[in-house]
């Protein structure tokens, strides 16, 4: 049984179709890495399996358990967390609170604020700083550390790299690792091929709410990613 399986879904804004009879299944330990230019249905399909959208046809499992109309919070109880885009942290909270604030539902497991600061130190002397005045770096080191908080089994991480200078992407995909080691799966969502492509171990690349390729990065060459990337 995968850890997660997304089965024939279909997920709409209002009358607008973005993704057509999705099939991915994600299993347990692994870096399942989503890459696709912008609009291509790899946020919805993130934002799918949150549950802030719902899938009107198709199913979703989490552990052989459906989630397909379970809220938000729900699935975070079961050991779903996100990383959104944007960081989305919340910009009046001292770092320390907003880990606390991750950890809110007291799912137990190894992540504490320790072990967080432990994985990311530079967040270490930054404990009382307001979130708002925190670099893109910092803020995206803390939006994954407060996702790691809910001790998650799977970890959705929106766009990890947007925005950031390449020694600040460095920092974080040297930490996909330790996540593993500490029971994560990783379902990423990236625009940059390059640093993804590097870590993953199954790789889907979306093309208009599709996948047009799916499989193992060390068995695409670069030629079939890039013809899939722009539908070529």
């Amino acid at each position: 049984m995968s850890l997660l399986e997304i089965e024939n879904v279909s997920v709409f804004y209002e009358d607008f179709q973005a993704l057509y009879d999705l099939n991915i299944k994600i299993e347990e330990g692994e870096i399942f890495a989503c890459i696709g230019a912008n609009g291509a249905g790899k946020s919805t399909m993130l934002r799918t399996v949150a549950g802030v959208l719902f899938p009107r046809q198709g199913h979703i499992l989490f552990d052989g358990t459906p989630i397909d109309n379970m809220p938000p919070h729900k699935r975070v109880e079961l050991g779903i967390s996100s990383v959104p885009e944007g960081r989305r942290v919340f910009p009046s909270l001292s770092v320390h609170e907003n880990l606390l604030i991750g950890g809110y539902r007291n799912r137990k497991g190894p992540w504490t604020t320790d072990a967080v600061y432990e994985l990311f130190p530079l967040l270490q002397p930054l404990k009382k700083r307001q979130a708002s005045g925190l670099s893109g770096g910092e803020q995206q080191a803390l939006a994954i550390g407060r996702a790691l908080m809910a001790n998650p089994r799977l970890i959705l991480m929106d766009e990890v790299s947007l925005g950031l200078a390449p020694v600040v992407i460095k920092r974080i995909y040297e930490a996909f690792p330790i996540l593993l080691q500490n029971g994560c799966t990783i379902l990423v969502v990236e625009q940059d091929v390059q640093h993804v492509l590097t870590v993953a171990t199954h790789v889907a690349c979306f093309l208009e709410g599709r996948i047009a390729l799916q499989g193992v990065p060390s068995d695409l060459t670069t030629e079939q990613i890039t013809a899939a990337y722009f539908g070529v």
